[in-house]
C-alpha cells in the first residue's frame, strides 16, 4: 500500500505551491529581462534586411524555452522538497 504524501496535507501544500509560485515570479522577470538583453544584442549586431518577424521568433523561443524549463525544474523541486517522491512504493526495490 502506498504511503501517505506530505501534500495530502493541507498546510504542506499551501506552502509548496506559495514556494513555487514565488520561483515562477522570479523566472518570469528574470525571463524578460533576458528576452530584453538578447533582443538588444541581435538589433544592435543585425543588419537592415533582418524581418521584425525573426525578432518575434527569437523572443518567443528564448522565452518559452526558459518558462518551459524553469516550470519543469520547479516541479522536481516541489516534488522533491516536500518529501513526495520517498512516499512512492518502488516495486524494484530490494529491501523487503
Amino acid at each position: 500500500m502506498a504511503r501517505k504524501s506530505p501534500l495530502d496535507d493541507p498546510r504542506n501544500a499551501a506552502f509548496a505551491w506559495a514556494r513555487y509560485r514565488r520561483i515562477m515570479r522570479f523566472m518570469f522577470l528574470l525571463t524578460v529581462g533576458v528576452v530584453a538583453i538578447a533582443m538588444a544584442l541581435l538589433y544592435k549586431q543585425g543588419n537592415d534586411e533582418v524581418s521584425i518577424h525573426y525578432y518575434i521568433a527569437a523572443a518567443l523561443g528564448i522565452g518559452f524555452t526558459m518558462l518551459l524549463t524553469s516550470a519543469l525544474m520547479g516541479l522536481v523541486f516541489l516534488s522533491s522538497g516536500t518529501g513526495h517522491d520517498d512516499s512512492i512504493d518502488d516495486p524494484l526495490s530490494d529491501q523487503d
